[in-house]
């Protein structure tokens, strides 16, 4: 092989590697874009769910809402209480499972706010898990969060473009399918019981869940674009 071979197979050679390589930085920035594009997404349907489930529990600590619409309310009043209380909770938990899966957080990078949002989620969890008593309102183990939050993907989803059943969804599949039923019931009947009975250890609980998810929020949305009257208000005993 003459010295020109050489050379040309050198160039081919060194044409094609920088070829692969080029097209290897090129898939990782095409998959980084990719994966921080679901963040925002679903970091924003996320934050309208941690708003949602919030404002209701800090009406629930209030006292006001489920006394003034289950207990002195209507029977319809009552329904819509109780499910969209439970929906709520739901909800927030479908959107924490669809990050879970699609997002990933350890595929996103080390940085500082995606860090904190990882702790965030996992704090809230262990809050939802928290029990000192055997019946313990609103209590959810870890299992029953990711079940929850499992059931509440809308089949039709795909990756990159999941979302949760919305409300008229919600209460179709309770009116017609007990196994998906079954997953709400404990719940449902702990509304009641709270509108007239709160334990202690629930209400530190629902407290804590309230002012985490607020810290949530405010990691989700810093600069207050998605929620600009939102004055992150805290539930108080005092």
């Amino acid at each position: 092989m003459d010295a020109i071979t050489w050379i040309s197979a050198a160039v081919a050679l060194t044409s094609a590697a920088t070829t692969v390589l080029l097209g290897y930085w090129q898939q990782r920035r095409i998959a980084s874009a990719e994966r921080l594009n679901h963040m925002d997404q679903y970091g924003a349907a996320l934050a309208w769910a941690a708003f949602d489930l919030q404002s209701r529990l800090f009406n629930i600590l209030s006292g006001r809402y489920l006394t003034l619409f289950l207990v002195q309310g209507t029977e319809e009043d009552a329904e819509l209480a109780r499910r969209s209380s439970v929906f709520v909770i739901a909800e927030y938990l479908g959107w924490v499972e669809i990050l879970r899966r699609d997002v990933q957080f350890l595929d996103l990078g080390s940085s500082g706010p995606n860090r904190q949002v990882m702790t965030q989620l996992s704090q809230i969890a262990e809050t939802f898990n928290r029990s000192s008593a055997r019946h313990d309102e609103l209590r959810l183990f870890r299992i029953q969060q990711r079940a929850i939050g499992s059931v509440m993907i809308h089949p039709d989803g795909e990756p990159g473009r999941q979302r949760c059943l919305d409300y008229v969804e919600f209460c179709e599949r309770l009116d017609t399918d007990p196994r998906f039923t079954a997953w709400f019931a404990e719940l449902l009947a702990d509304v009641d019981t709270i509108a007239t009975d709160m334990a202690p250890t629930a209400e530190q609980r629902l407290q804590s869940l309230q002012r985490q998810l607020v810290e949530l929020i405010n990691l989700l949305d810093p600069d207050a674009i998605r929620f600009p009257q939102f004055h992150r208000q805290v539930y108080s005993t005092s």
